[in-house]
């Protein structure tokens, strides 16, 4: 007990720096890149004298920078794709293979490079990524440490996310409610300690600036939780409506652009003019995100302007190839939508209101939750950023109002439906996805009994009896199932038969990609001993006993429920 303890202490601390660490490297990288490449709204200031030299860097970087990022994807990345949460969520809930290290690096270099030259994607999902990256390094070690995996990973998402938002709660909740799925002693602990290791890093060694400050006192109406709660729903629409671009645009590129590699070249390009008229759409946006909660610092119109475009583009990047979050996008597009609301209410509804900070905020935290499908983690970020609890009240009811709405119209979240896509669907819960995940195959016997189609009814019967079984699986010379026999169908039939003649052509049957959970919806109404288990070519490969696909499930399901309930 007390060598695991302090092993896992250990990991946690260690994998927890090695997250922040490299999280405050990727975002201190990012801000330079936007500096020398005229990207950042303070590099444009100062080169404001030479308009021509701006101009060009506007419209240039983006779009080498997203050919970068397709040759970086297309000929260093082993999976063709940039690495994302959905990513880290697949390593912490099954034990199958994960992206290697060169894989996890190539994906932040390419992330790195979509953030600095400007595409409208977020610095968030990388970061989470890369916190998985050292969590499942740490996974690998032979520590004895039971879900050492899984633990591991949530300690480096943990301490990624305490040290982005200077939120060591809110990183905690997140790798649990993200993540994990679930909040056993044995995981929290650990993952307590790396968040905790983060924010030491983030704000007591480096003194890390926080993401925005506000001035709110409290919400004065209470009339105005009502237009919280409205303004969640919007957020909710919105939010659908981002789901619904995105997968247009990953559809449209595929259909339009042959060459993947090419297809963020060609958003970078979009960009870059959209953002000749309308630079606010560059990058992350931070100052954009500042300026929202200061009056008249946006106009109606211009609000309207950059939330339609800001969520068009990152749509348009995300979908053609660039690498990056989504988070950082929705905290953008939420707190401008957020912030017009807040402005035009006055018009709709000439009563008094508590200012446009409370509105932008609910906004902000709205958005972002029903993309991220967590609102625990979003609301605590209020919280830990504001410290002022009636801000996070009225968060909270435009988050939970968000949260009901989104949940219906596209699912959990977006990490969710990437998931759902790669066929590991988290929809119905936690038990059927990795049920579904797990192949029955494992579960192979090869000890059964055959017979040639032209084998005789006296033969198989015999053979049957000394080995005491109750079916007969029928192959040809090329070891091809073709039917099954059952002692039972067989023991008044003609001595000298054919079996072929009385084999049973239509029967369950399992394949080499068969699931668990697939297994066990098969054999509803099933009658026999054995299922057979055959190669996309039809070649007996053995049977799974009924027996073993309940042994299956029971084992796997005892499984999950020690790693949510058990204690350190």
């Amino acid at each position: 007990m007390a060598y695991q303890i302090g092993v896992v202490t250990v990991m946690a601390i260690a994998v927890g720096t090695a997250g922040s660490l490299a999280a405050i490297g990727f975002v201190e990288a990012v801000h330079y890149l936007n500096d020398r490449l005229l990207i950042s709204p303070y590099a444009r200031v100062q080169a404001d004298n030479q308009p021509g030299l701006v101009a060009a860097a506007t419209l240039l970087v983006p779009a080498l920078g997203g050919l970068l990022v397709g040759l970086v994807v297309q000929f260093l990345i082993r999976e063709r794709r940039g690495l994302a949460p959905p990513d880290a969520i697949l390593a912490a809930q099954t034990p199958g293979p994960t992206p290697g290290l060169g894989s996890g690096l190539a994906s932040t270099l390419a992330a790195l490079i979509s953030l600095g030259s400007g595409a409208s994607v977020g610095q968030y999902g990388p970061l989470v990524y890369l916190g998985a990256l050292f969590g499942n390094l740490a996974g690998r070690l032979r520590l004895n440490l039971r879900h050492q995996r899984s633990i591991a990973i949530a300690c480096g998402v943990a301490a990624a996310i305490s040290t982005a938002f200077n939120a060591p709660i809110a990183g905690l909740v997140f790798a649990h409610e993200v993540i994990l799925r679930h909040y056993s002693l044995r995981a929290f602990a650990p993952v307590t300690v790396a968040a905790a290791t983060g924010y030491i890093i983030a704000n007591v060694i480096f003194d890390r600036p926080v993401l925005f400050l506000v001035d709110f006192t409290r919400v004065e109406h209470s009339y105005e939780f009502l237009l919280f709660a409205l303004e969640g729903v919007l957020c909710a629409g919105l939010a659908w409506l981002f789901v619904v671009l995105l997968k247009y645009s990953t559809h449209a590129g595929r259909r339009c652009i042959a060459l993947p590699w090419a297809r963020p070249a060609v958003a970078g390009l979009v960009v870059g003019i959209v953002a000749l008229w309308l630079p606010e759409i560059l990058g992350i946006g931070q100052e954009t995100l500042r300026f929202a909660t200061i009056r008249d610092a946006f106009g109606i119109g211009e609000l309207a302007l950059i939330v339609t475009a800001k969520l068009a583009l990152t749509a348009l990047c995300v979908g053609f190839g660039f690498v990056g979050g989504v988070f950082s996008p929705a905290l953008l597009i939420g707190i401008l939508f957020g912030a017009l609301y807040g402005m035009v209410l006055p018009h709709l509804v000439p009563v008094p209101y508590s200012g446009l900070v409370v509105y932008a905020i609910c906004g902000m935290m709205a958005l972002a939750s029903s993309v991220i499908g967590a609102p625990l983690t979003t609301i605590l970020i209020v919280f830990e950023l504001t410290r002022n609890y009636d801000l996070t009240i009225a968060a909270m009811v435009s988050v939970v109002f968000a949260n009901v709405i989104s949940y219906r119209a596209i699912g959990r979240s977006l990490f969710d439906l990437d998931l759902r896509d790669r066929g590991f669907d988290l929809s119905l819960g936690r038990d059927k996805a990795i049920l579904g995940s797990r192949l029955i195959r494992d579960y192979l016997s090869t000890i059964y009994t055959t017979a040639r189609g032209s084998h005789t009814v006296e033969a198989v019967r015999k053979r049957l009896v000394d080995e005491h079984r109750a079916e007969a699986m029928i192959v040809d010379e090329k070891g091809v199932l073709r039917g099954i026999v059952r002692l039972q169908g067989i023991l008044d039939s003609p001595e000298g038969t054919p079996i072929d003649q009385l084999a049973i052509r239509a029967y369950t049957l399992f394949d080499e990609h068969t699931s668990v959970w697939q297994s066990m919806e098969l054999l509803r109404g099933f009658l026999g001993e054995a299922v057979p288990l055959v190669s996309e070519d039809g070649k007996l490969l053995g049977v799974v006993p009924e027996e073993a696909v309940i042994r299956a499930y029971l084992e796997i399901v005892h499984e999950l429920r020690e790693e949510e309930n058990e204690a350190a």
